[in-house]
């Protein structure tokens, strides 16, 4: 009785003090988190994110995307969440062994429970050290998804797991050796066996029960003092970050882009003050409080790392250590931002400044060095200036979405990257040199080429029929036909263009195209994080379409694209700045032709195909069956990639790097190619204009290096079904190591295209 009474004295004092560091670590957290700026997009609506946040955690939808893992983490879950019941149960077994919760601890139900719960989490924790050490960096160098992750605060996590599960079983053991708990076997066919091999010891209830308390109490200890540790923390911060997600119909951060905010609202460029407006991202406190939040929930899983083309093809770019780093930077930081610091543009200290605060000195001694010493440390800048993210680590991204598409915490990796890029570009006037011939020729000419507007109807040139161009009114035009400055100056994909106008002619779909009058949609300025540029080529092309759909209600405004980039930034970002349209992709439209009889290929393409999901198209959209369809329908067989659908490599154009040359690594077009010649192709089709310029120079390069046949060729799915509907008539695409002739560009920028 006297040790028992000890056991339990111990437990409460250890679990005072415990709980007392926790609580004050959640509170510090709060006030962290609180920081960023307000973001008032995330408030609702209740249900359907509720919805949202019971689906996933419930479920794993998100964490069943790597599904070795997700049985095992979901044992480990539910042990932490119903586990914490029987945790504090052990209060009361600690004074005495034979206590249990009234009502339903002599329930059945109730025993296999905890049965399953102790089982599950020893079994859990057990196998993702395994497969954390199995996935060791040690053994696949920068290949491993843990590179760059803090090992031993999982492996903390991981022992207090599986101690806490061993003590489940073991007080549930004793108890039952003991003849304080009589069970059936089927609700302790782990325990009841065990049972008959330990002493009849009601003391060790108790010591069980400690050893469980105990675990969990330095857990909170270690956790209420390291913020920082993710991998921990995420264990409740997660069901906010998946609750205050930005899509609040559980769909993830993909798509369009956050809009440029400042102060809680989207800014508005004309009216915006430098001196008190934020222009994207340029110092950790510019991040919204569901940055901070992302920062903080981040469990370095690596699994946006493991598939992120920048880090496979050896670019510095990992999604998880740029998270990791800004949560670094955030919390050490925060003691100066608490106190009242901020500086300007120019670096220059303007709040903590002796006329701003009675207790001015008072704040600045309640800062650390190391505090201070962070305020100072620029967001983005190389190792010189001590920056927190190297400039070549913003500009590797490709924001293809692969790493907010894994992403089982729902982090919105993209998003802020592109925050940070804006910042450089609008105010800073620092980006890859590259890309500045590409924002001059959007501004001057309306297209990243640099053409003339006049030239864009040259592909309609050798057409044996003519194609409407829009003169005033649509007519009886279903679709308006959004060409694209590739589809409209870039040879290769000028043959897509044709193609799919030809289709329309043949299955008798009435359409027109604008010629002149289109410009560039604005995709690579905005992800290169020029949005200024972004918002003028939009609004000078919203007031343009919706006078072309002026007569035309909401749902009869149709507009047909071949472009993936094209295709989301109507679809998706144009509603912002004031134009909503039907938008439908040109192999969604082929496939509904196909359908419908009113296309109908007739010989077959017997050749092997592999198809190349475009990121914009697949991922940020969730177009994957239709390309596919008419893979089949053309007579093709199709051979799919390892990486394909929503876990497809990037061709490495997206996010304006068509523009921007590689210097680091492999190719990641070069990259792609290996994937699909792997594959033993004849032809590797896509459906995206980008995509198909960057895989041709892939395996233009892969031939002159005698490591793909020179039979192989990149088309447009369009092509294999015009050549299957026309009888195989239509002369063959351009070999791939054939130079296009018709789009000049840049020296530098040659060697993309």
């Amino acid at each position: 009785m006297t040790l028992q009474l000890v056991l339990g004295l111990v437990a409460v004092a250890v679990s005072v003090v415990a709980w007392g560091v926790f609580v004050a670590g959640v509170w510090k957290m709060i006030k962290i988190i609180r920081l960023g700026q307000p973001d008032g997009t995330r408030k609702g609506p209740f249900w359907p994110r509720l919805k949202t946040l019971i689906v996933e955690f419930v479920a794993h939808t998100r964490m069943a995307k790597f599904r070795s893992v997700a049985p095992w983490h979901w044992m480990v879950m539910w042990g932490f969440l119903i586990g914490s019941a029987v945790l504090f149960e052990a209060y009361g077994e600690v004074f005495d062994p034979h206590f249990h919760w009234p009502i339903i601890g002599t329930w059945s139900v109730w025993l296999l429970l905890v049965e399953l719960l102790g089982l599950g989490t020893v079994v859990g924790g057990v196998a993702l050290a395994i497969i954390r050490q199995r996935n060791h960096p040690r053994r696949a160098d920068r290949v491993s998804r843990f590179q760059g992750s803090d090992f031993k605060s999982a492996y903390f996590v991981e022992a207090v797991v599986i101690i806490e599960g061993l003590g489940i079983l073991g007080v549930k053991a004793f108890k039952q050796s003991s003849g304080l708990e009589a069970a059936p076997l089927w609700t302790s066919f782990v325990t009841q066996p065990l049972a008959h091999l330990l002493p009849a010891a009601p003391i060790w209830v108790s010591v069980m029960a400690l050893i469980k308390l105990l675990s969990g109490m330095i857990w909170l200890v270690v956790v209420g003092k390291n913020l920082t540790m993710g991998v921990a923390w995420h264990r409740f911060s997660a069901f906010f970050n998946i609750y205050f997600k930005r899509e609040d119909d559980g769909g993830v951060a993909l798509g369009a882009l956050k809009p440029m905010m400042s102060g809680g609202k989207v800014l508005d460029l004309e009216e915006a003050d430098p001196d008190k407006d934020v222009f994207g991202v340029g110092k950790v406190e510019d991040f919204t409080w569901k940055g901070w939040l992302d920062f903080s929930t981040c469990t370095e899983c690596g699994r946006c790392q493991s598939q992120c083309p920048a880090w496979n093809t050896g670019k510095p770019l990992s999604p998880k250590l740029v998270i990791t780093q800004l949560r670094d930077h955030a919390f050490a930081k925060a003691p100066y931002l608490l106190a009242g610091g901020s500086r300007d543009m120019a670096g220059d200290e303007v709040g903590l400044v002796e006329d701003k605060y009675e207790d001015y000195k008072k704040r600045l001694e309640s800062i650390d060095v190391l505090a201070m010493a962070e305020s100072e440390r620029p967001l983005v800048g190389g190792p010189d200036e001590l920056g927190v993210i190297d400039p070549e680590v913003l500009w590797s991204c490709t924001t293809c979405g692969a790493c907010v598409e894994q992403c089982p915490v729902d982090i919105e990796h993209v998003d802020h990257i592109v925050d940070m890029r804006r910042y450089q570009v609008l105010i800073e006037s620092n980006f890859p040199t590259e890309l500045g011939g590409m924002f001059k020729n959007l501004e001057n000419k309306g297209n990243p080429w640099g053409q003339n507007a006049k030239d864009r109807l040259a592909w309609t040139e050798g057409l044996d029929f003519e194609v409407p161009v829009f003169e005033g009114e649509l007519g009886d035009a279903e679709y308006l036909f959004w060409v694209g400055c590739a589809g409209a100056f870039e040879d290769r994909a000028k043959k897509t263009t044709r193609a799919v106008a030809e289709l329309l002619h043949t299955a008798g779909v009435k359409y027109t195209v604008l010629g002149p009058e289109e410009t560039c949609t604005g995709d690579p300025a905005r992800r290169a994080g020029n949005e200024f540029l972004f918002q003028m080529l939009a609004q000078q092309n919203v007031e343009v379409l919706n006078s072309v759909f002026e007569d035309r209600p909401a749902g009869q405004r149709k507009i047909v694209v071949t472009c993936a980039h094209c295709f989301n930034t109507l679809a998706n970002e144009y509603p912002q700045v004031g134009g909503t349209y039907e938008v439908v992709h040109h192999t969604q439209l082929l496939n509904k032709l196909v359908r419908e009889r009113r296309l109908v290929p007739v010989a077959p393409v017997t050749e092997d195909v592999t198809y190349h999901d475009p990121c914009y198209l697949g991922r940020h959209n969730k177009v994957y069956e239709a390309p596919r369809e008419l893979i089949g329908a053309s007579g093709a067989k199709l051979r799919e990639m390892p990486r394909h659908e929503e876990r497809s490599m990037c061709c490495g154009a997206g996010g304006a790097r068509m523009w921007m040359e590689e210097r680091i690594g492999k190719r990641i077009n070069v990259d792609r190619v290996d994937e699909a010649l792997s594959t033993a192709p004849s032809k590797i089709a896509t459906g995206c204009p980008f995509c198909r310029v960057m895989l041709t120079d892939g395996v233009t390069a892969r031939q002159s290096d005698g490591q793909a046949g020179a039979h192989v060729e990149v088309v447009d799915v369009a092509q294999m079904l015009l050549e299957s509907v026309k009888r195989g008539t239509e002369k063959k695409d351009t070999p791939t190591d054939e130079v296009p002739t018709g789009t000049p560009l840049p020296d530098e920028d040659k060697s993309k295209v």
